[in-house]
Formats: structure tokens, sequence, C-alpha cells
């Protein structure tokens, strides 16, 4: 089972194997306290998309449709 949790959320023992899917670091996080296995920043989403997304209110089917073209 895959769920989604922030990171800034405290680590529980039913999270199980922790992945951040980030290309960049959380802001003030310590990477101790983080309490990530894996860091897969080469899956995140570009800068470009993730730009577009936050700041150009792109619809969520069509980030997903480019997301899934990124990871191909």
């Amino acid at each position: 089972m895959v769920r989604i949790k922030r990171v800034y959320e405290p680590a529980t023992k039913e999270d199980g194997y922790r992945v951040l899917v980030d290309r960049l670091w959380p802001r003030g996080m310590k990477k101790d306290a983080a309490k990530i296995d894996l860091w897969m920043k080469d899956v995140a989403p570009s800068d470009r998309l993730r730009k577009s997304f936050h700041h150009d209110a792109m619809k969520w089917a069509d980030f997903q449709k480019k997301y899934q073209a990124e990871l191909k």
C-alpha cells in the first residue's frame, strides 16, 4: 500500500518505508529529523512543471498527464 504524507508530519510506526519524492529538500527540515528511508529526487516533477502547477493554476488533470509523460 502506498500512502501520501507531508514530510513535516511526525513519523509513526504505521508509516513503514518512507520515500521522499521531491527535487528540493524540505525547508527547515534536518535530514535526521525527517526519518526518510529513500530520497527519490529524480522522479519528482520537473521544476518547470511544479512551478506551472503552483503559480499558473494548472488543473490537476493537466498536471497528471504532463507528470506521467515526464516519468516515461
